[in-house]
């Protein structure tokens, strides 16, 4: 049986870190929608071309430029046992796209992973992150207690080598979040409607894991059902 897997999860669910575990244990390259496009618009393909149009307007790529991309992309040679597919299909009509063209080129879509996430626990989540200014992989969380930054002296320092943290911009701009957000728990058009879309199929196999859960925890629910 390949490996051909989508992975959906709202920011803060961890889907990153998931993902790269489970493309570490089988080899599997990681298809990222965003490293391809900076790929062929870097490559100025024609595709590629088109697309920059479109980005330079500040308007969404249209599917039609999209999804022959992420074809040509599964189509390579690294893809033949299998791949991990992040961040698309974004929409319903990306979903439904894409399973018909996948199954036009008789690429079978095996798998789907689905983080669930409370979007309130995302959007904690997102804010919680603290970076350490010595090393960025030191991991502190002010929401999870096994990460939690140590108190010193009255303020919270990295729980590793106890430095001083920062937060990112990006994860303290609440309408940025929301707006992600927005897009990924709409489940009339949106992410949320792409994952019920493939829910209500008889096509891939549906592994929804409690995305609230320790990443161990998370990781051991999906592998178990891989």
């Amino acid at each position: 049986m390949g490996k051909n897997i989508l992975v959906f999860g709202p920011n803060g669910s961890g889907k990153g870190t998931q993902g790269a575990i489970v493309q570490k244990k089988y080899g599997l390259p990681h298809i990222e929608s965003g490293a391809i496009f900076r790929e062929h618009i870097g490559g100025g393909t024609e595709l590629g071309k088109k697309a920059k149009e479109y980005i330079d307007r500040g308007d969404l790529v249209p599917d039609d430029i999209t999804i022959p991309m992420m074809i040509a992309r599964l189509q390579k040679d690294d893809c033949k046992e299998g791949w991990i597919l992040d961040g698309f299909p974004r929409s319903k009509d990306q979903a439904i796209t894409l399973a018909k063209t996948l199954e036009k080129e008789g690429l079978a879509l095996d798998y789907v992973i689905e983080i669930v996430l409370d979007r309130q626990i995302a959007k904690e989540r997102i804010m919680g992150r603290r970076l350490c200014v010595n090393d960025n992989n030191h991991p502190n969380h002010i929401a999870f207690d096994a990460i939690k930054p140590v108190e010193k002296d009255g303020k919270l320092v990295c729980r590793v080598c106890g430095g001083d943290l920062n937060t990112r911009a990006d994860d303290q701009d609440e309408s940025a979040i929301d707006k992600r957000h927005n897009i990924y728990y709409d489940e009339t058009t949106g992410t949320m409607a792409a994952v019920n879309f493939f829910k209500n199929g008889s096509g891939p196999k549906v592994i929804s894991v409690d995305g609230s859960k320790s990443i161990g925890d998370v990781t051991e629910a999906i592998m178990s059902q891989l």
